[in-house]
This record gives structure tokens, C-alpha cells and sequence, in this order.
């Protein structure tokens, strides 16, 4: 597999591309280089070999890492954590309070993805391999982790997406890593000009109220960037918050409608998907875009997540 190099998105913080279903810019990991170095999101246990590779191309050794935070358990962003922390003598893995217990015992979480993804769970996410309690480290609303003389990032409990889900605000950048919260950005768009954000509604902990208020939340923090787990970096958050919003109205307000037509979770990722290909053909992008091959398979997910938010 080609081994892309990290991208360097400004003096202290660069991506690692995990190739997350053997797609490119598809999941991203992002290393912090300060005195304590530090790495946010693994990707699923399949993606630790272009970390690891990534790192080395940095310069980094495994024993430097200090913090694998994860944003939260869903494997395609914790999954490979258990792996890589195998391989990080001095590391301690940051996770928020109510996904703490499913890094020690991940046998639940990956029945859920299993469930979702069937057949191609194992391609995509063994080994789930279960991280000892002592290893752990626990963050919630507020706390602060210090990682260099100048730079202690906050955390911020940010549920909507999942429950077990936490923001960090990087001060010197004045960024936040927003895992799935707020969406995911199709990075293969950019070489069109076209930067798309769509929200992520998986199951089964999807509420559109929480992250409506999480989206409120960081359009009041004046921020100057956004790093995406899925993928990339934006430096217009306003705009990034701004499309999450209005596809969020879009995404319920098609679920409804199938809902009240009694059509299953198929129906309404088809019909999303008809609204995003009308919208990226206004922008010139054709229906055989390479994009497709992923937000195909989103909306799938987040057809599940949608349906199964309204079946309670």
C-alpha cells in the first residue's frame, strides 16, 4: 500500500493518513509535537502500520509518544488503540469517562460494528485488542491535560454523535479536534475547489439536539481551525459549522418523510444521497466523482443512525 507523508499543517501539528478502509484521506490521525508528544485519534487497528510509519517519517520514536487520546471508542477512531499502545511503553491513552470501560473490554463495541458492517468487519477493523485499566487516563468537561511548558489543551464533553464523545481545544493554535461531532470533511473535493461537511448520524447514540448545541458551542468560540477525524483541517470553521447545520435540517427533514411513508433506513440513505449528488452537481462535480465511493457508504450509516433515533 502506498505510504503517503504526513502533512504538516503548521509548526506543531501534522496528519497521519490511516487509510481507513483502504481508502485515502478517508481517517485521520493527528500528532502534536510537544514535550510530550502526543497523538489524537488511531484510526482502527488496520491504520497503526501507516502510523507507526508516519511517525518514524517525523522522526519519532514509539517510545516518545506520551497521550494517544481518542475522541471517542468507535473503532474507526479508537479501534487500533489497543494495538498501538502495545508498541508505546510510555503512553496512557485519554478517553472520555463513559468509553472508558469498552477500551478495557471492547467485546460490545465491536459487536455494534459488527452489526453495522457485517462481513467487512473483519477487513476493517480486527484486531480490537483490549487496553489494561492503568493504562487509562479519563477527561471530562473541563479537564485540562498539560503536554508541553506552553500548551495545555481543555476538553470538552461534546455528545451528539455518541455520548462517549469529548472535543479538545489546542490553545496555541486555537483549534479544536472535533472527532465526528460536527461532521466529517471530504477531503477528495478539495482539488475541485468544492470543501463539503456533512454531519455523521451513526448509530446508535445519535441526537440531534446535542449536536445542534455542540455546533452552537463552537461557533461562540471564535475558533481558527477545525481538525476533522475524517479528514483533515479546515481554517473556516464558521463555514465547516455553517453546511453541518443546514444538512442536519436535511437529514431529519427526509427522515421524516420516510418515516411517515413507512420506508426502512435504505430509502432514506438514498434519498440523502440524491440531495448530495443535486447539491455537488450545482458545483460541478460529476456523479462518478471518486467522493462517491465514500458518501455512499455515510449515508448508509447515517440512515441507520437516523432511523433508529426516531424508532425510540
Amino acid at each position: 500500500m502506498y505510504q503517503k507523508k504526513p502533512i504538516q499543517l503548521n509548526d506543531r501539528i501534522y496528519l497521519i493518513d490511516g487509510f481507513d478502509l483502504g481508502i485515502p484521506e478517508r481517517t485521520g490521525t493527528y500528532v502534536i509535537n510537544e514535550e510530550r508528544l502526543t497523538i489524537v485519534d488511531t484510526g482502527p487497528s488496520p491504520s497503526i502500520k501507516h502510523v507507526t510509519q508516519g511517525l518514524a517519517a517525523l522522526g519519532f520514536s514509539l517510545d516518545e509518544v506520551k497521550y494517544i487520546i481518542v475522541t471517542h471508542i468507535h473503532l474507526d477512531h479508537s479501534g487500533g488503540a489497543g494495538l498501538l499502545i502495545q508498541q508505546c511503553p510510555n503512553a496512557k491513552v485519554v478517553v472520555h469517562p463513559k468509553g472508558a470501560r469498552h477500551l478495557v473490554d471492547p467485546s460490545r463495541l465491536a459487536a455494534g460494528a459488527r452489526a453495522v458492517y457485517g462481513e467487512m468487519f473483519s477487513d476493517f477493523f480486527d484486531p480490537v485488542v483490549p487496553i489494561a485499566e492503568e493504562r487509562l487516563l479519563i477527561k471530562g468537561e473541563g479537564d485540562t491535560l498539560e503536554i508541553g511548558p506552553t500548551c495545555t489543551l481543555t476538553f470538552l464533553d461534546t455528545p451528539g454523535h455518541a455520548n462517549h464523545h469529548f472535543s479538545i481545544f489546542d490553545p496555541l493554535s486555537n483549534g479544536l479536534f472535533t472527532g465526528d461531532t460536527v461532521g466529517v470533511r471530504y477531503d477528495q473535493l478539495i482539488r475541485n475547489d468544492v470543501d463539503l461537511f456533512l454531519p455523521s448520524t451513526s448509530p446508535n447514540q445519535f441526537n440531534p439536539d446535542a449536536m445542534r448545541h455542540a455546533i452552537e458551542r463552537f461557533g461562540a468560540m471564535n475558533l481558527n481551525s477545525i481538525y476533522f477525524g475524517h479528514f483533515g483541517m479546515t481554517n473556516y470553521p464558521d463555514e465547516a459549522l455553517r453546511q453541518v447545520t443546514e444538512w442536519l435540517a436535511v437529514f431529519m427533514e427526509e427522515a421524516e418523510a420516510v418515516v411517515a411513508e413507512r420506508q426502512s433506513y435504505d430509502v432514506l440513505a438514498r434519498r440523502l444521497l440524491e440531495r448530495v449528488r443535486q447539491h455537488l452537481r450545482s458545483l460541478n462535480i460529476s456523479d462518478d466523482h471518486e467522493v462517491y465511493r465514500i458518501i455512499e457508504l455515510d449515508m448508509q450509516v447515517s440512515a441507520m443512525g437516523i432511523m433508529e433515533y426516531l424508532s425510540k
